[in-house]
């Protein structure tokens, strides 16, 4: 059997019964063309393709009939969970070689019997994975459902879980080649691939092509912006692991410095000094629900040492226990980042306050308190396989200087191959291309300042930035998905509508977890907009975000609260009759002057506008409507003009 269904299968099948979810992208003509029956599913209907340096092995098609399971949102990174149920689709895996190269590299593309919406979306890979994995089977799973074709690649990688069976051709020698295929030339065959194999079987190429991947699977979206910027029309490219060698220093940073400093504390230390981090800098955006969104301003008030010897309790220990300096040094140096052997400069970014510390710095601790460290993988395999490629002869005990060196001696030898921080993207711009980053401000793995430098390389590259990249933090997000944080499941489909319809996303809500576990509503702006909520208003330090109304929908107001211009988002009610209609039920409770409003489903009052030519756009929040009472400063209608208006 071709492909790898057959292991996604069992750790989906018995979600729940999720219902799928409606397509909000009900202004785009979803059924693009009619698609005529397709062509059957065997290898015979998939002619061979001329691929520049590729020889084509074999092609194998097998059909799969009523799969059925269910895809949680965090396995989707930008779309939200999806039931399964009863779809059926042609599975092609097409094996391929670089003639010279060795390799032998797969390509597996899904294309649904039935419903097929027009377009391509392929999957990325994690880790040291291409792709053909459990997470992109879970992605490619979640976007037949949805419609889609798609695709992935093993880059030529086989199952390897980590690069230590393919890092080294032998000792002291780096394979290239493989290198080369993971960090560039397969996306693009790829694509190329998945589109020869589309329209040979509907008739036709896609519509619209898009890449959806987080981590490696962003790190490989944003090279296809910069190496192939016509492979896709649209790329999510979430926590993208663009700096490879920072990520992989960052990652040894924290037993790099236990090790120097002799400096080993208890996780609880470390858990309970985040916990502090929280309590003190939760408030700064202007609402306290258990998430650090300003983490630069923590950052700037929040000092660890300045709780050593205070006393709380441990749980792993049973009892209550000091914090310890050396717990407070090593939360400091995770959150600061590496630094020179003078430890006077920092030459890459650290962790944000608020993320979980322990995952990076693990120590093995004895009832009486001391502890050791643990053994760090990422140590080993960096020394090993690329720096002194000697996996059995190599040291694992690195100095501050050891381990500076070590960065610039990956950056020299492989940034050619693996990184991603290209900012000229005048090709993807040129071509159409839009793409959405988003990064955990909580993400324990790669430092979320490793991609918004490169966004903020990008800004200053090009003035237009904003017309086709835009990039979202999100607060209490981990790794691609966890944490208190929401998931931001409606970006691809914003990516989606800004590709087809020109509808740039001006915010994108999330739902986070309180800490008493009961959802709330938020949203995201597009950087370097932030939302601060401010007494009864959500406010926007450069303003213009909305999202759909809802009970708890928080929504943007300039930090000029001179002008109130009426915009929504919400696509549930778009109707300017109706939502005049709504505000006359409440008009009583207005004041003053303004031109034009809008209502959220709810019965909120989300907008107001006094400007109606002006540009600039400002939106205001009114609390429920027994609360509704205008904040000091900002215009409302009055039943005068209301009267005006109809």
């Amino acid at each position: 059997m071709a492909g790898g269904l057959a292991r996604l299968s069992p750790a989906f099948s018995n979600g729940p019964g999720l219902q799928k979810p409606l397509d909000p992208l009900n202004t785009v003509a979803n059924a693009i063309d009619t698609i005529l029956t397709p062509n059957p599913c065997v290898a015979e209907t998939f002619p061979s393709l001329s691929l520049l340096g590729a020889e084509f092995l074999s092609i194998e098609a097998s059909l799969f009939t009523n799969y059925s399971g269910w895809i949680p949102a965090e396995w989707r990174f930008s779309q939200p969970s999806v039931n399964i149920h009863d779809v059926s689709f042609c599975n092609i895996t097409v094996s391929y070689t670089h003639p010279g190269h060795g390799d032998v590299v797969n390509v597996e593309t899904w294309l649904p019997t039935d419903d097929w919406n027009g377009r391509l979306q392929a999957v990325g890979g994690g880790g040291w994975r291409a792709g053909r994995f459990i997470l992109s089977y879970a992605g490619m799973a979640g976007a037949i459902a949805d419609g889609y074709a798609t695709v992935t690649t093993d880059a030529g990688l086989g199952n390897a879980v980590g690069p230590m069976p393919w890092a080294l051709i032998s000792p002291g020698n780096s394979n290239l080649y493989a290198l080369q295929d993971l960090g560039s030339q397969t996306l693009n065959d790829e694509a190329i691939i998945a589109k020869h194999l589309i329209k040979s079987y509907y008739g036709r190429e896609p519509s619209y092509s898009y890449w959806n991947g987080c981590s490696q699977g962003g790190r490989q979206g944003t090279t296809l912006a910069q190496r192939y910027p016509t492979a896709y029309d649209g790329i999510i490219a979430a926590a993208p692991a663009v700096n490879w060698a920072g990520v992989f220093i960052s990652t040894m940073w924290p037993k790099v410095y236990m090790d120097v400093t002799g400096q080993y504390p208890q996780a609880c230390e470390l858990q309970e000094l985040t916990a502090l981090a929280v309590s003190t800098c939760d408030g700064l955006d202007g609402v306290e629900d258990g998430i650090i969104a300003d983490t630069s301003g923590c950052k700037r008030i929040f000092d660890p040492f300045t709780y050593v010897g205070s006393r709380f309790y441990c749980p792993s220990t049973g009892r209550s226990i000091n914090l310890t300096l050396a717990a407070a040094a090593v939360a400091n140096a995770m959150w600061t980042g590496p630094v020179t052997a003078d430890n006077e400069t920092t030459y890459l970014h650290g962790l944000e306050m608020g993320t979980d510390l322990t995952k990076g710095a693990p120590t093995s601790c004895d009832e009486n308190g001391e502890c050791t460290g643990v053994p760090n993988a990422a140590v080993k395999l960096l020394m090993g396989y690329f720096i002194d490629k000697e996996p059995d002869l190599s040291t694992t005990k690195i100095s501050f200087k050891g381990l500076e060196r070590a960065f610039r001696s990956f950056k020299q030898q492989f940034d050619s191959f693996l990184a991603s921080d290209d900012p000229d993207l005048t090709s993807f711009r040129d071509s159409g291309g839009k793409m959405i980053t988003f990064h955990g401000l909580a993400d324990p793995t790669i430092p979320t300042n490793i991609s918004l430098d490169y966004y903020e390389q990008v800004l200053a590259l090009q003035t237009d930035t904003q017309e086709f990249y835009r990039y979202f933090l999100v607060p209490g997000l981990g790794h691609c998905w966890g944490g208190r944080g929401g998931q931001p499941v409606a970006l691809f489909d914003q990516l989606r509508s800004w590709v087809e319809n020109g509808t740039a996303p001006e915010s994108s809500p999330v739902t986070i977890t309180r800490p008493d576990n009961t959802p709330e509503r938020q949203i995201l702006c597009p950087y370097p907009k932030k939302a601060v909520f401010h007494g009864d208003i959500l406010q926007g330090l450069s303003g213009g975000a909305l999202t759909p109304g809802g009970p708890s929908t928080w929504h943007i107001l300039d930090w000029d609260q001179r002008r109130v211009i009426a915009v929504t988002m919400d696509e549930e009610q778009d109707n300017e009759d109706l939502a005049i209609e709504n505000l006359k039920k409440h008009i009583d409770k207005l004041s003053t002057d303004a031109y034009a409003i809008h209502i959220s489903p709810d019965g909120s009052l989300i907008s107001v506008s006094n400007n109606p030519e002006d540009d600039e756009t400002t939106s205001v929040y009114y609390p429920p409507l027994e609360k509704l009472e205008p904040p000091e400063g900002i215009q409302t209608i009055t039943r005068s003009d209301l009267e005006e208006i109809d």
